[in-house]
C-alpha cells in the first residue's frame, strides 16, 4: 500500500463478503509488544481511507501473535478507536503419519523465522 511518499505491506488482506468490510491481518512469531497495535492501527486507517467505500463497513485488523499478556494488550488497544482485535497462535505437533515426512518440522519452520 502506498502511503504518502512510502510503501508498506500488510501480510494479509482480506474482503468479508457478510460483512461487507476490508480485514487487515498482520501475523508476528514473537510475544505481542505494544508497537505491533500501533501499526495494524495505521494499516487499518490506510485501507479506511484508500480502499473503503461508502458502501462498506469499517475495517477490522486481526493481529495474531506467538503469545501476549492480556493487561500490555488492553493497555495498547485502550484509546485506539477501530476495531481491532488481538489473538495467540498455537502450533501443534500432530501431524497425520503420511504428511509426516513431506512437511518440514515445526523446529525446522521456526529456525527458517528467526533467520
Amino acid at each position: 500500500m502506498h502511503v504518502g511518499e512510502s510503501d508498506f505491506y500488510m501480510d494479509l488482506l482480506f474482503y468479508h463478503v457478510r460483512l461487507h468490510c476490508y480485514v487487515v491481518v498482520e501475523l508476528k512469531t514473537e510475544k505481542f509488544k505494544p508497537e505491533f497495535a500501533g501499526k495494524l492501527n495505521f494499516y487499518v486507517t490506510a485501507v479506511n481511507k484508500q480502499m473503503k467505500t461508502e458502501k462498506d463497513n469499517p475495517t477490522i485488523g486481526i493481529l495474531i501473535c506467538k503469545d501476549k499478556d492480556d493487561v500490555v494488550a488492553e493497555y495498547a488497544l485502550d484509546d485506539i478507536s477501530q476495531p481491532i482485535g488481538i489473538a495467540e497462535y498455537e502450533l501443534t505437533k500432530v501431524l497425520r503419519e503420511e504428511f509426516k515426512s513431506s512437511l518440514p518440522t515445526v523446529e525446522e519452520i521456526e529456525s527458517e523465522l528467526s533467520e
